[in-house]
């Protein structure tokens, strides 16, 4: 077996939401990778139904952004209404700070083509095969070794990388090989999904509807590209077998008042909501991402979007550990900041899941209630939970992460402007390395010897900011022309805050401005 040959940097088995994003991530940064999947074309159903402006930001650092938003379509907002149509609570999203559209309808599989073009761009580095089957993988201190079955000639073939991802599904290979359970639970209530595509507009299509009912609770969801679709839950005396046609799959549409006048049917299939979480997400030198590590209901529309930042937050330690910056520990971060976050968007999840299906706490209830008051009164309501920018708990941070400091929060994104003049939203003006951004002042100046030193080592750049309305001094200084950055930081009570790759602080002034450790 080679040790020290290796046919790419980095392996990615599965070629889905997750693992086309960690191409493209690790595309950007001239990663070598090697891509191998099964099948050929995208999956033609439409899983996941939304992307958000955390999402977002992340493909805005590979140029991806545009293009994804043009296949989109924005979210007006969510109701919750009975079958009787009495309207129990109504959402109105309110504009993002990060510089992104805060909520979109996605069509996956027109979703997918683009993040697949993307991917094209990085030929150089980055090589997907298709129709491979990996049936076995070894790994030993210096890497990965993965046996893949080409599926047309039935030839095998070795791919020996540094590091492997594995993005392949709820029913991960790769994770049974590596002997990982899954803990966790799955409700036995069988779904039916209903795809259609529009011929007619009925009122308030746009609305993300929750019918809320304790028997017959229903996902009602506008599609991007002119589809929306419908879940339903299917009875204890019902099976699949039930609704395998067009005209038994009608009953359940007409039931809402859902004609063909509105839609063609196009597609369904069935499904069990999870819970699940791998015990661990790292094996070696092999991660488990997406639905490979976790497993949340539908309710939140976060499931492929946590497969999609656990590839954001991996592939950048990848990179600073592959260039020699940061020692492989780094990677250990990896699911102590990921697991929390995914954990939460499960709970709130299944909390979502309770209103629709009206199992609601007590609490649930007054909360509902106390909504419905605030929105009477014409008094903004509060954003839910998982619109709310991400904020890690623990990782690779210095200082406390706490609700009230910088670290471990994701700063809004103003549009800005260089010192030369050129405008635009700050990712784009800062590039993909760290960044120590101050205000008013030149972040080298809060910097001791010692921390100068270790953040010129992970080739950080210094940044001064300034407000709209003042003189540039230097050339490396940069204008918030919106002013929503400097009044975060000023309320955050810092000076100075260090930016990761994946824009999460990792330091600030007033706590500690040390490199972090890991």
């Amino acid at each position: 077996m080679k040790t020290n040959e290796f046919d790419c940097d980095v392996a990615i088995v599965g070629y889905g939401p997750s693992g086309v994003s960690a191409a493209n991530f690790l595309g950007s940064y001239g990663i070598s990778v090697i891509a191998l999947e099964r099948e050929a074309d995208i999956y033609s159903r439409a899983r996941a139904v939304t992307v958000n402006d955390w999402t977002m930001r992340c493909y805005q650092s590979v140029g991806l952004a545009d293009d994804l938003l043009a296949v989109m379509d924005p979210i007006d907002g969510l109701r919750w209404i009975t079958h009787a149509k009495k309207e129990l609570m109504r959402v109105t999203l309110s504009p993002s700070t990060i510089g992104q559209p805060t909520s979109s309808m996605i069509y996956q599989p027109a979703m997918e083509k683009v993040l697949r073009a993307g991917v094209e761009r990085y030929a150089d580095c980055v090589n997907v095969r298709f129709g491979k089957d990996v049936i076995s993988l070894t790994q030993d201190e210096a890497g990965v070794s993965v046996n893949a079955r080409d599926l047309k000639s039935g030839q095998d073939e070795a791919v020996r990388a540094r590091y492997l991802l594995a993005c392949d599904g709820g029913s991960s290979r790769i994770r049974g090989d590596l002997g990982i359970t899954m803990r966790g639970s799955t409700i036995d209530t069988l779904w039916v999904v209903i795809d259609t595509r529009v011929k007619r507009w009925w009122p308030e299509r746009h609305m993300n509807t929750f019918w809320t009912d304790a028997q017959r609770p229903v996902v009602d969801i506008p599609l991007a590209l002119g589809n929306h679709r419908w879940e339903f839950p299917l009875a204890p005396h019902e099976s699949a077998s039930d609704f395998e046609t067009p005209e038994q799959l009608w009953k359940l549409l007409r039931s809402l008042g859902v004609t063909p006048d509105n839609v063609e049917i196009h597609q369904h299939a069935f499904y069990k909501h999870h819970t699940r979480y791998a015990e661990h997400w790292r094996s070696g030198r092999v991660f488990l991402l997406g639905d490979a590590a976790h497993l949340m209901p539908p309710w939140a529309g976060s499931g492929m979007q946590s497969g999609i930042r656990d590839a954001n937050n991996l592939c950048w330690k990848l990179r600073e550990v592959l260039k020699g910056r940061l020692p492989d520990s780094l990677l250990d971060s990896y699911q102590a900041e990921r697991e929390p976050n995914v954990v939460m968007y499960t709970e709130i999840s299944e909390r979502l899941g309770r209103i629709i299906k009206q199992q609601m706490t007590l609490t649930e209830k007054l909360g509902m209630l106390a909504s419905k008051v605030l929105d009477a009164m014409h008094v903004p309501l509060p954003q839910p939970p998982l619109n709310a920018p991400p904020f890690y708990r623990q990782g690779w941070l210095s200082g406390s992460p706490s609700k009230g400091g910088a670290v471990g929060h994701m700063p809004p994104q103003p549009r800005a402007a260089k010192a030369n003049g050129r405008q635009g939203k700050l990712d784009d003006l800062l590039g993909t390395g760290f960044v120590l951004l101050a205000d008013s002042v030149d972040p080298q100046s809060l910097l001791s010897p010692a921390q100068r030193a270790a953040w010129i080592a992970l080739g950080a750049r210094f940044v001064t900011l300034r407000e709209g309305s003042q003189q540039a001094t230097s050339e490396s200084d940069l204008f918030d022309l919106e002013g929503s950055l400097l009044r975060w930081m000023r309320k955050k009570g810092t000076r100075c805050i260090a930016v990761r790759p994946d824009r999460i602080v990792a330091a600030a002034h007033g706590q500690s401005l040390d490199v972090p450790s890991y």
